[in-house]
């Protein structure tokens, strides 16, 4: 870097996904094996600054106030070498991140991460990327992290080229889409950290669950039926298809060997409360969905939620619940 020290700051959200993406066809190029769905969700934000310092002799990182682990700090100087690279530049990197929720619990911190990382990088270091772009470079840090580029409804097009140029994230609708909607995050007492990064239990997955075969054939027909009911605005076909998606996302973990279980008590129960309070009221109010963690998120709508909550009240482990809608995508600061 020519000119001294460059810096910039850019602030994204996680999403949850509806459709899963859990496998990678081509690890080298991150594409993964198929497309998924997602929202972006507001109030639940990461803040990353990147400073290209002349002279530092390692790249830096800290988290939420601590020098990161070696492990993370490694992840994100991968990131940085790619923005290196295509920016011929050679300095060395202060990164500086917070995200104002739970780390590394199944609340998507990975995704908002390495999206605020990947804006802040390529705008540190000059480059001028679209958005799609952006979202290409992103999922190289985490596959999830290409949709929180976005905000609203965002689907992740898995592609079939094999150099992934057609592989990226694009808004579907945005957060305003359908009001009604809203995402009860139960967020569960003394949730565990990840042990093992998502990047390597799922490709655990790809090569010893007996039930990944059949969930990728099934997946295409749910995302195709998740973003027609998205469409519409559709709660009743929506919400059975959240909850089958999920179900057979947890199977495909849970026969994995050695078996990858990042549900709680407390989150069984969460899931078994959703699925009574269908039954008791004899038609789809609420749809559970989680991803690689102890957290539960209940979709519903917003007449519904006084009942989601009452069901939830009752089930001890609940730290507490956060009542969110879609929100938007990243931006630089």
């Amino acid at each position: 870097m020519q000119r001294g020290t460059r810096t910039a700051t850019y602030e994204t959200s996680p999403n949850i996904a509806l459709v899963k993406y859990w496998g990678v066809r081509d690890p080298a190029r991150a594409l993964p094996y198929n497309s998924s769905l997602s929202v972006t969700l507001e109030r639940l934000r990461t803040r990353t600054r990147v400073e290209f310092v002349p002279g530092l002799d390692r790249d830096e990182f800290r988290l939420n106030g601590r020098p990161a682990a070696p492990a993370a700090t490694a992840a994100v100087a991968g990131m940085l070498d790619r923005v290196r690279d295509a920016a011929r530049v050679t300095d060395r990197a202060r990164v500086v991140s917070r995200n104002n929720f739970q780390t590394a619990s199944g609340l998507a911190s990975s995704a908002s991460g390495f999206a605020a990382l990947a804006g802040a990088a390529s705008a540190a270091a000059g480059l001028r990327l679209s958005p799609q772009r952006l979202s290409q470079l992103a999922r190289f840090g985490s596959g999830s992290a290409c949709r929180s580029i976005f905000g609203g409804f965002v689907e992740w097009r898995a592609g079939r080229r094999a150099d992934g140029r057609d592989c990226y994230a694009r808004p579907l609708y945005p957060p305003r889409h359908w009001p009604d909607l809203v995402d009860l995050v139960a967020l569960v007492a003394a949730a565990p950290e990840k042990s093992v990064r998502s990047a390597v239990a799922m490709q655990a997955s790809v090569e010893t669950s007996p039930e990944y075969a059949r969930r990728l054939a099934e997946v295409p027909g749910r995302l195709a039926g998740i973003h027609r009911a998205i469409a519409r605005r559709d709660s009743a076909a929506l919400f059975p298809l959240i909850m089958e998606e999920c179900d057979s996302f947890r199977l495909v973990c849970e026969t994995t060997r050695p078996s990858l279980d990042y549900l709680t008590a407390t989150s069984r129960e969460i899931l078994t409360a959703v699925r009574d309070l269908n039954t008791d009221t004899g038609r789809p109010v609420a749809a559970y969905t989680h991803d690689a963690g102890a957290h539960v998120h209940v979709f519903t709508l917003g007449r519904h939620v006084r009942a989601v909550r009452a069901r939830l009240r009752s089930i001890r482990g609940i730290e507490r619940t956060l009542l969110l809608h879609a929100g938007t995508g990243g931006r630089r600061i």
